[in-house]
């Protein structure tokens, strides 16, 4: 830790060479509920203070709403800040960068939780929450906690004198390079993210409206280039950082589809639209808020993206059904293709359309994490295509219906 004379701001960093045994690597500051009730940017989602457990031990039920300290959750890529709050004062977790964290850019873990004893300010460095990478070793930091008594600090803040202090595992801007170039060919009504990474090491940054960017200074070393139209991959390349200089790598993809009869959503990796989607991340799936899961049937044409639920729990909501109308030239051989963000425990669709029964696809990568009802939504994105033999679209009403072959699984679906 380090504090300067006057200033308001504890600076932190946390060496590792292993991981802990406890599986997972946070800091957490347990701070008077009393002076500092609140927690922001997002309420009371998960204050849990004399709640009742309803899923394991940490979703609870507060005054008839579902809250859990997983809702105060914030993607990586736009998590700079967070904080819990009183009327008169303020601490506040700023972070100036994940490099040696785990998960990417949309990666979210947990930020704050008031549990009636104390009011819980974290920053987590790793953990298995729906984890999609190996964990990183080295220095995670800086991190720094803002106390204030004037309002929301800002996230603009100099931790460059580390440089001086002969931190083990602190790389100097000096010592870092940076890759600037263009990206294309995505669709611009999405926001467009780039992304790098290695086995030390993880940045990101938001294209301009244009496509240019340039990342955060990066440790030098070689990393995959990621490409992202919202949050779904449409270009990967690779490029080598070196001390002291820009290099210049521009990127370029697109979402490759085929002549499409009906699509469902959008590919932008995420459920945005589908039924509960808007409530997810912030409470469970049985909370009284949410809307009814079905069992749905969308209708193309007529239905809207809210008739489609963003998640389909065996023996709950499943079948989802889906009826189209096709014209005689649309009855050859076809594909459907499912595009999800996260399964659990093994669950992946198995279709059948009209009197076909598509096989049944292999089992996804098991992350051993709860994930939807506790916020959520992004695992590896499966996509799943199942091929349709011609003839079995005919000419005007057709049917397809989804089943989770195993258990839950969430949807960015397109079928074309």
């Amino acid at each position: 830790m380090v504090v300067h004379d006057g200033d308001p701001i504890i600076h932190m960093a946390t060496y590792i060479t292993e991981e802990p045994s406890i599986g997972e690597l946070r800091f957490i500051a347990r701070l008077n509920p009393d002076e500092l009730p609140n927690e922001e940017p997002f309420g009371d989602v998960s204050n849990t203070a004399g709640g009742e457990a309803i899923e394991g031990s940490d979703v609870f039920l507060v005054d008839g709403e579902t809250r859990s300290k997983f809702y105060s959750s914030q993607r990586f890529i736009d998590d700079q800040r967070h904080c819990i709050a009183g009327d008169e004062h303020r601490v506040c977790m700023i972070l100036n960068q994940y490099e040696t964290s785990s998960g990417g850019p949309f990666h979210r873990d947990i930020n704050s939780n008031n549990g009636g004893d104390y009011n819980s300010l974290y920053w987590y460095m790793n953990s298995g929450h729906v984890q999609t990478e190996s964990y990183r070793m080295g220095l995670h930091g800086p991190y720094s906690m803002y106390f204030s008594r004037s309002g929301t600090p800002s996230t603009d803040i100099d931790t460059s004198f580390f440089a001086d202090l002969d931190i083990e595992g602190y790389v100097a801007e000096a010592d870092r390079g940076t890759v600037s170039g263009t990206a294309s060919g995505a669709d611009s009504s999405f926001d467009w993210v780039v992304h790098w990474y290695n086995d030390d090491a993880q940045y990101w940054t938001y294209t301009s409206s244009s496509g240019s960017f340039t990342s955060p200074a990066m440790k030098p070393g070689t990393y995959t280039m990621v490409y992202y139209q919202g949050e779904y991959v449409v270009a990967t390349s690779e490029v080598t950082v070196s001390a002291g200089s820009s290099t210049t790598k521009n990127i370029s993809g697109s979402v490759k589809t085929g002549t499409t009869i009906f699509k469902i959503g959008d590919w932008d990796g995420q459920p945005t639209g589908f039924r509960n989607a808007e409530n997810q991340l912030r409470m469970h799936p049985s909370d009284s808020r949410m809307s009814d899961w079905g069992p749905l049937t969308y209708t193309v044409g007529s239905s809207s993206l809210t008739d489609f639920p963003m998640a389909v729990f065996k023996a709950v909501n499943d079948p989802v059904t889906i009826k189209f109308t096709a014209t005689s030239d649309q009855t050859g051989a076809a594909t459907l293709r499912i595009g999800t963000t996260l399964s659990f425990a093994g669950g992946r669709p198995q279709a059948t359309i009209n009197d076909y029964e598509g096989s049944a696809p292999s089992a996804p990568t098991n992350l051993n994490s709860r994930g939807v009802t506790r916020g959520a939504y992004r695992g590896y994105g499966e996509v799943y295509d199942v091929s349709v033999p011609e003839g079995t679209i005919v000419e005007g009403e057709n049917t397809v219906r989804l089943l989770p072959y195993l258990l839950p699984y969430l949807l960015d679906i397109c079928c074309e």
